[in-house]
């Protein structure tokens, strides 16, 4: 059953366990960023997050199917375009545990932000851009109350030097994400969040064991 469109809701976040990850469409399985989101997806899985995609090729695929090769659980939030020759479309070798279809892709995006706790954004094209800049405004909008945004990849720092030096971004803004340049920043940065996520929440701490 399709979706109507639905913005982002607000509530109160506590905990990480569906993560989306977000990147570039036009990548096989020999890309290196294919290869690195395959990764991240399996390990997050392994560690019992749910990884949420939108369902198409590229990074898309790669998140489901490193989540897949431990047994992980995976969601696609999809929509099927009649009129949008540029636009990926679904995947059918992105076989996932749950399909969320939506009417379109403003939908579509909103909805991928509904049914994840935290977000990757890896390289991409402008559906990424859009994916990223609308994850950092959300968080902005519902801070404190916002979810966890991790930019993957060593360019990241360039990218956010030129939006800080050249847009009027608001102080404390640039606490609502974190660039990591490989799996192992990656592992910090979430840990941090997590205990961020506690303290918001005053949850009992976790025990440090992996």
């Amino acid at each position: 059953m399709k979706q109507q469109i639905t913005i982002p809701e607000i509530k109160k976040h506590c905990t990480i366990e569906r993560v989306a990850l977000f990147g570039g469409a036009d990548v096989d399985d020999q890309h290196p960023l294919y290869q690195e989101a395959f990764k991240v997806a399996s390990y997050l899985a392994y560690q019992g997050k749910t990884i949420v995609n939108g369902g198409g090729p590229g990074v898309m695929q790669a998140a489901t199917l490193g989540a897949e090769s431990v047994g992980g659980k995976t969601v696609a939030v999809t929509f099927y375009p009649t009129d949008m020759p540029n636009y990926e479309g679904r995947n059918s070798e992105n076989v996932v545990d749950v399909e969320v279809k939506t009417g379109n892709y403003i939908e579509r995006m909103f909805q991928l932000f509904n049914h994840a706790d935290a977000f990757i954004c890896f390289e991409g094209g402008t559906g990424t851009l859009s994916e990223w800049s609308t994850a950092w405004l959300l968080a902005h909008l519902y801070y404190p109350n916002f979810k966890p945004l991790i930019l993957y990849g060593e360019f990241w720092f360039e990218v956010m030097r030129v939006i800080t030096d050249n847009f009027l971004i608001s102080h404390g803004e640039e606490k609502l994400y974190k660039i990591v340049r490989n799996q192992a920043e990656l592992v910090e940065a979430l840990a941090s969040f997590e205990q961020e996520l506690e303290t918001r929440c005053q949850l009992p701490k976790r025990s440090s064991a992996v």
